[in-house]
């Protein structure tokens, strides 16, 4: 049986593959995140397929998994911040207020015909945090969408989760097993 391809970095993502006692290996995608969908379900649908379709295509032998995870807070699109000010204007929007955070997953087996994507959504809630504790935090995750990191024990920034952990980290799990069970690994 072929092993899984992670199309990812992500050491979030690894980290939930291994705690499921998943076997798999990294390959990143490496795509230019763009994307024509205006709806953050489409939008993280789109990115995973994408992702796992450009390492498929190098590899059709084996079964990829991508995914892609973005923030919605007060009708935007919260991806990675792009500077310490940027990561600072996402936190001031979010801050002491719900956002929805989108993941999607996608599954693709090239020899074998197998195309799964599929999405989650799960709601936070922001801690009101005072300016200097937001400049602080602001500094701190540069590499995730909405520039906070709930798995971070260090990051007190969230409060309340509505859905699942996993899904806020950057992997449904509960979707990664689903398709790997419908494509028989």
């Amino acid at each position: 049986m072929p092993t899984l391809i992670l199309a990812s970095k992500s050491p979030r993502r690894k980290l939930l593959l291994t705690r499921a006692g998943i076997k798999y290996r990294t390959i990143p995608s490496h795509i230019k995140e763009v994307c024509a969908y205006k709806r953050p379900a489409l939008i993280v649908r789109e990115l995973a397929y994408k992702k796992a379709l450009s390492v498929a295509l190098k590899h059709p032998g084996s079964p990829v998994l991508g995914s892609d995870t973005l923030v919605y807070c007060k009708g935007e699109v919260l991806g990675k911040p792009a500077s310490h000010k940027d990561a600072l204007r996402l936190l001031n929007l979010q801050n002491a207020s719900w956002q929805a955070v989108h993941t999607g997953v996608a599954l693709i087996w090239l020899d074998k015909g197998i195309f799964l994507a599929g999405g989650e959504v799960s709601r936070c809630k922001a801690r009101r945090l005072t300016p200097a504790e937001l400049h602080d935090l602001a500094y701190k995750h540069h590499d995730k969408a909405g520039a906070y990191a709930v798995q971070d024990t260090g990051d007190l920034f969230i409060e309340k989760i509505e859905g699942r952990f996993d899904t806020v980290v950057g992997l449904s799990m509960n979707l990664v097993r689903k398709f790997m069970k419908k494509a028989g690994l």
